[in-house]
């Protein structure tokens, strides 16, 4: 099969022409027209084999993680998906395991509105890039560099999940249900939404690790984090984990949670009263991130993870 069949049979269809994918897949450019009076907010992530999944894993949920990931990215935004390219190398054409691949992000692709409007394909070592766009009202959009002293810190959903299910993993032990929470995380894009259209001006999706993001969230806004650990939502599989053992790592440290952390202003709290979050802790005057037991007294910060480690 040569590349321009392959693009034909799976990627082709994935785009359909309307008023503003004026033309899709299958030429040099797609010609897009974005919405009048929006701003685009755009994002790319590379997932690589070995170093971001495994190259046994299956490829539905390869192909639907690949892409949460990035919606995730514009979820922290506050911005609603709208376009797609795919980049993808692969070492031979698998047609049962591209029609996989494909099928584990259609669903999700849809869910959100999404549009695949061109990409690349080539032979090589098993790598997928997505770059996304999405559209955002002037003024809603959340930065990591707006958070201020006096703002209260929240995230989305639970934490740990993930990191504890690929420690099983590695370990020869079923995670059971935490297994779906590492490979097809849901991304937060509707939160995401509702909290910039309340007043929400700083977040950061937890890819890294709380500690870590929110840590990029001190760093540009130029303050500092105090998070209270006991504060810190976790499922009961999680909690059980850190009552046997005593390790915090996986829920501040181990990363691949893809929820949102961000900071509020007492104004914007009001509006937060129906959402399902959890206040973890406050933003200060200062640098960096402090994270603190139930009795107050300062715990030692887990490493970070690291992307250009060896």
């Amino acid at each position: 099969m040569a590349e321009f069949e392959l693009i034909q049979d799976y990627f082709s269809g994935l785009s359909q022409p309307d008023s503003q994918v004026v033309l899709g897949v299958g030429d040099d450019c797609a010609l897009l027209q974005p919405p009048a009076g929006k701003r685009l907010a755009m994002t790319m992530d590379t997932l690589i084999a070995g170093r971001h999944f495994l190259s046994a894993d299956h490829p539905s949920g390869i192909g639907y993680k690949s892409l949460a990931v990035n919606l995730s990215d514009l979820a922290a935004m506050g911005a609603q998906p709208a376009w797609a390219l795919l980049s993808i190398s692969l070492p031979q054409i698998d047609h049962s395991w591209l029609e996989a691949f494909v099928s584990g992000f259609v669903t999700l692709m849809r869910e959100q509105g999404v549009q695949l409007v061109g990409g690349d394909t080539c032979q090589g070592a098993l790598s997928i890039t997505w770059q996304l766009t999405g559209f955002i009202e002037p003024g809603q959009e959340m930065r990591r560099s707006a958070a201020r002293p006096g703002d209260a810190i929240y995230v989305t959903g639970t934490l740990g999940d993930a990191a504890l299910a690929l420690e099983m993993k590695r370990a020869g032990q079923d995670p059971g249900e935490l297994e779906q929470r590492l490979t097809r995380p849901v991304p937060r894009v509707e939160e995401g939404r509702r909290l910039g259209a309340a007043g929400v001006r700083s977040c950061i999706d937890i890819s890294d690790g709380l500690v870590a993001d929110l840590g990029h969230i001190c760093k540009q806004s130029g303050c500092a984090a105090r998070v209270h650990l006991n504060r810190l939502p976790v499922s009961p599989r999680v909690r059980q984990y850190l009552q046997e053992g005593g390790d915090f790592r996986p829920v501040v440290a181990g990363g691949d949670d893809y929820e949102l952390c961000f900071t509020a202003s007492p104004d914007s709290v009001a509006h937060l009263q129906d959402m399902p979050v959890t206040r973890i802790g406050e933003i200060l005057p200062g640098e960096g991130v402090e994270l603190l037991d139930g009795s107050g007294n300062a715990l030692p910060l887990p490493p970070a993870w690291e992307h250009f480690a060896s």
